[in-house]
C-alpha cells in the first residue's frame, strides 16, 4: 500500500463515524453538505460528472488519477463493509460534496414530479430513465426518498449526478402552477385520457406515491390527468415501470388524436 496514504483500522476513527453517520442519516447528510456513495464505477461515474470526491476509503489500489480534493484512507475490507449503508460494499466508499441544485426552465421541456415516492429504488430507477431519455427534470417533494440516499444512487447507476434534479416544497410548486406551467397527473383511472391521446410537451408530470397515489392538493393544480391502459387482469403497475412508459411517449412528443 502507497506509503503516503493513511491507514485506519478501528471503527471509531473519525473519519469512520462520519462515514456511518453519512450512511445513516438524512439530516446528518444535509449538514454536512455530504453523501456517501461506494464502488469503483460510481467514483468513475462521480468524477466524469464533475462531481467533487472528499474522502475515499478502500481496501484495493485506486489506478486511475484522482483530484487533488480527494483525500484516501485504506482499511480492510471487512471494515469498510461495517461501514456502508448495504449489505456488501464493493471495497470501496467515497464521500462527495453535495452539488448545488442546477438552473431549471420548467416553462419548457418535460418534467417528472415524484410525489411521496419513499422507495428509493423506485427514485433512483426514475431518474435513471428520465436521464437515459433526456427528461428536461426530476422534482422531488419533500416526502420522496433523499436524492443522495446511497441506495437511490445506485439503483440510478450514478444518473443522479446528470440527471438534473430538485427537492420543491409545495409552496415551490404552486408558485409554478401560477406561473402557468401545466400540470398533468398520472393515474389508475378510467376517467382520466388515455396517454396516446394527451400532449405532454412543456408539462409537468405527476407521479404518485405507492400506497396513495398523488396528495389531494397537487391534484388541484392539475390541468389534466393521464391513464396507462393495462389489462384487466392487473390491479396497477409499479410507479417506476409507469414512468418508463410516460417518458418514453413524452420523449417522442406523441400526441395520436
Amino acid at each position: 500500500m502507497d506509503s503516503n496514504v493513511d491507514n485506519i483500522t478501528s471503527r471509531s476513527n473519525p473519519i469512520c463515524v462520519h462515514f456511518k453517520k453519512l450512511g445513516a442519516g438524512k439530516s446528518y447528510r444535509d449538514e454536512h453538505g455530504e453523501f456517501i456513495c461506494d464502488g469503483e464505477k460510481l467514483l468513475k461515474e462521480a468524477l466524469e460528472a464533475g462531481i467533487q470526491i472528499n474522502k475515499i476509503l478502500t481496501s484495493k489500489c485506486i489506478n486511475f488519477t484522482l483530484p487533488d480534493t480527494a483525500r484516501v484512507y485504506n482499511a480492510k475490507s471487512d471494515l469498510i463493509d461495517s461501514l456502508s449503508p448495504l449489505k456488501t460494499s464493493q471495497g470501496l466508499l467515497f464521500t462527495c460534496k453535495t452539488p448545488q441544485p442546477l438552473d431549471v426552465d420548467y416553462s419548457s421541456g418535460t418534467h417528472i414530479l415524484l410525489d411521496g415516492i419513499q422507495d428509493p429504488g423506485n427514485v433512483g430507477a426514475i431518474i435513471r430513465t428520465a436521464c437515459a431519455f433526456d427528461i428536461e427534470s426530476v422534482i422531488l417533494t419533500e416526502g420522496c426518498a433523499d436524492l443522495y440516499n446511497l441506495k437511490t444512487i445506485r439503483a440510478s447507476m450514478g444518473a443522479v449526478f446528470r440527471q438534473k434534479a430538485s427537492i420543491l416544497s409545495f409552496d415551490q410548486i404552486n408558485q409554478l402552477n401560477q406561473a402557468g406551467i401545466k400540470f398533468i397527473a398520472a393515474m389508475n383511472s378510467i376517467d382520466a385520457t388515455d396517454i396516446m391521446n394527451i400532449d405532454m410537451q412543456n408539462a409537468i408530470i405527476i407521479l404518485g406515491n405507492e400506497g396513495r397515489g398523488i396528495s389531494e392538493k397537487l391534484l388541484a393544480l392539475c390541468a389534466g390527468s393521464l391513464n396507462i391502459p393495462i389489462s384487466a387482469n392487473c390491479e396497477s403497475l409499479n410507479v417506476a415501470a409507469a414512468a418508463v412508459i410516460i417518458i418514453w411517449e413524452a420523449r417522442n412528443g406523441k400526441c395520436h388524436h
